[in-house]
């Protein structure tokens, strides 16, 4: 990111910073403290966040690209004309933001080892700078659980970027964030999560993961709610998320074939959810219909059918 385009961000309270994977020079700028936009009466303290020398390179067509697969909803760096589908490069993932509903539409990423490390978890919920100006940033105490009953639920997890502080921090982004009822998050949503880090870590495979949400209106701790916190931050109805597993290699594109396995679980934003993530699984076509998405969009016709049509076994 140029230093010109930092500066037209300098009156909002975090900033993303990308360097190149080769090396050279890290870029940061910490801007003023802002208005609070959450509520509190308070200034927001700035935050600088720099995307590190790990954050893989962007050449979405390119193995383990974050979007190496496909854009599910066709976004476009043109906020103007797409604010409800303004897609934003964080780096270490890829996302589909919706100013309306102030959380993001899908967030896709991949996974291997290489993104597993032993750096500790941040918990720097954060709001990001890098929006357009005169959009509204979530801010990292826009709402918490302890007041509408909604966590702050992450896409890209936390777990799957802790190959340094650059990466961990990264998914704290509220941009990252959707408001998730407690046990969605943390037992659901959480169990899947390690399963599929499980993969990568003990039978040697790589992941490339889409997770979305759709809808409106969900039910946490506290009861149902459609909207929380003053900006009125949407809560989904649903959260889904699609992984296509593959064997460690390369060509990625080129191995998919029909017995390629892809996981697909879609899950309401209760509760009162089941802990075990397998009663949710689905079909990749039903996500798509249901949300609005086109997965995988790059491979043949005939060879997306195919998959989009299989329903997974489970563990």
């Amino acid at each position: 990111m140029k230093i010109k385009h930092l500066l037209f961000y300098a009156l909002i309270p975090v900033v993303i910073v990308s360097c190149s994977k080769n090396g050279g020079d890290n870029f940061t700028f910490t801007p003023p403290p802002v208005a609070d936009t959450a509520g509190t009466g308070s200034a927001t303290a700035p935050v600088t966040i720099t995307v590190g020398s790990d954050a893989p390179q962007q050449d979405n067509t390119k193995d383990n690209s974050n979007m190496l697969f496909g854009n599910p909803t066709n976004a476009t760096v043109n906020f103007s004309a797409n604010p409800d589908n303004y897609l934003i490069n964080q780096g270490y993932y890829i996302e589909s933001y919706s100013n309306s509903r102030l959380e993001p539409n899908w967030v896709s990423w991949h996974l291997d080892n290489s993104n597993l490390g032993s750096t500790s978890r941040t918990d720097s919920f954060a709001a990001y700078a890098g929006l357009p100006t005169g959009w509204v940033a979530v801010q990292s105490n826009s709402y918490v659980a302890a007041t509408y009953g909604f966590d702050r639920g992450h896409n890209c997890p936390s777990a799957d970027r802790n190959s340094s502080t650059a990466a961990n921090k990264s998914t704290f982004l509220m941009t990252n964030m959707i408001p998730q009822a407690p046990q969605n998050n943390q037992q659901t949503w959480g169990n899947l999560e390690n399963y599929l880090r499980s993969l990568v870590t003990g039978q040697g495979k790589e992941i490339y993961i889409i997770m979305g949400s759709y809808g409106t209106g969900g039910t946490g701790s506290l009861g149902p709610f459609s909207k929380i916190g003053p900006l009125n931050v949407n809560v989904p109805s649903n959260v889904w998320k699609v992984a296509v597993v593959l064997t460690v290699g390369d060509g990625d594109i080129a191995r998919v074939d029909a017995n390629t396995r892809v996981i697909a679980v879609n899950t309401p934003n209760i509760n009162t959810i089941n802990k075990d993530w397998t009663q949710y699984i689905t079909t990749m076509a039903d996500i798509e219909s249901k949300g609005g998405v086109s997965l995988l969009s790059v491979l043949p016709k005939t060879l997306h059918d195919a998959l989009a049509a299989k329903k997974d076994a489970g563990i």
